[in-house]
């Protein structure tokens, strides 16, 4: 397993558990954390297809299997969280920066149209990939073009009109890695009303989420016409557990690591949760939260 060049941590058989917010799931065959955007491209081109690459971002909305995961598993680090004003009244910020981050950066800068981003917890890598989105707002209403490394490290900017944003999805190869998105800055606005906008987002999140709670955001996407939290209620579905895995009591579309849970219990929670929700109304929930690894 020989990689000349590359500079970044590399590791064998790394345990990725810490590195989620739901905390469980298994090792990863090969840890990459590259150290810049040449060093990526350096291992890419190295790799040349020989192991399967995996990116994860924060974590936040991720369940890794405790088979772990096959292949390379890469972690953009702080070499790919920088935030800067770009040409063209544009926002240029680093895949592996926090959309709090990005918030933040907007109000002090008094540009509106971000402030739900301090509702969603990740990174704008992640944030493409799954358009990400809430209080009315997502991902396609902000990106302008976002700058990817295909497998054999080649960049590539992608246009948004070709991204194919979808609720929840994209349609770009699942084997391009997100390095930077580039952002639409145009609306300014009273930095007061910004900071009043994201404070509002804050305490409703504070209030109806469990945000102390070792979670995943929300475990369901909402099928068309109904809300996922009111259809696993309707079930009964409220603290619901399998093993050390519980539905919220505060948000039943929130699952929580409630007492050492293992990712086979986060798994087979939200596949039981499906199955009561589809007997019980008709409707067949669609995991939000991914889930990658081994069977």
């Amino acid at each position: 397993m020989n990689f000349q060049g590359i500079r970044g941590v590399f590791k064998q058989n790394y345990n990725l558990k810490h590195l989620t917010w739901l905390k469980v799931g298994g090792s990863a065959d090969i840890f990459f954390k590259p150290e810049d955007i040449e060093d990526l491209k350096t291992f890419l081109k190295e790799n040349n297809n020989r192991f399967p690459v995996t990116v994860i971002g924060a974590g936040s909305n991720l369940i890794i299997r405790d088979k772990g995961i096959e292949g390379v598993v890469i972690k953009l680090g702080r070499n790919f969280t920088d935030i800067q004003f770009a040409d063209n009244n544009l926002i240029a910020a680093g895949a592996g920066c926090l959309n709090s981050s990005l918030a933040k950066f907007c109000l002090v800068n008094a540009i509106a149209g971000f402030e739900f981003l301090i509702g969603i917890p990740g990174t704008v890598g992640g944030g493409v990939a799954m358009n990400a989105g809430s209080y009315g707002r997502e991902f396609k209403d902000i990106v302008a073009s976002v700058e990817v490394l295909d497998k054999e490290g080649n960049l590539i900017i992608v246009p948004i009109d070709q991204i194919g944003f979808s609720y929840r999805a994209n349609s770009l190869p699942k084997d391009l890695i997100f390095t930077r998105v580039f952002f639409k800055a145009k609306n300014k606005e009273d930095t007061n009303k910004i900071k009043h906008k994201m404070d509002e987002i804050s305490a409703i999140r504070n209030s109806s989420q469990p945000v102390s709670e070792k979670t995943g955001g929300s475990t369901f996407a909402n099928p068309e016409g109904f809300r996922a939290w009111e259809l696993i209620d309707k079930a009964g579905l409220r603290k619901t557990r399998v093993g050390g895995a519980c539905m919220s009591e505060m948000h039943c579309n929130f699952m929580i690591n409630a007492n050492n849970a293992t990712a086979t219990d986060m798994e087979n929670l939200g596949e039981l949760v499906r199955q009561k929700v589809k007997e019980n109304s008709g409707v067949e929930l669609q995991w939000e939260i991914k889930r990658i690894g081994r069977e």
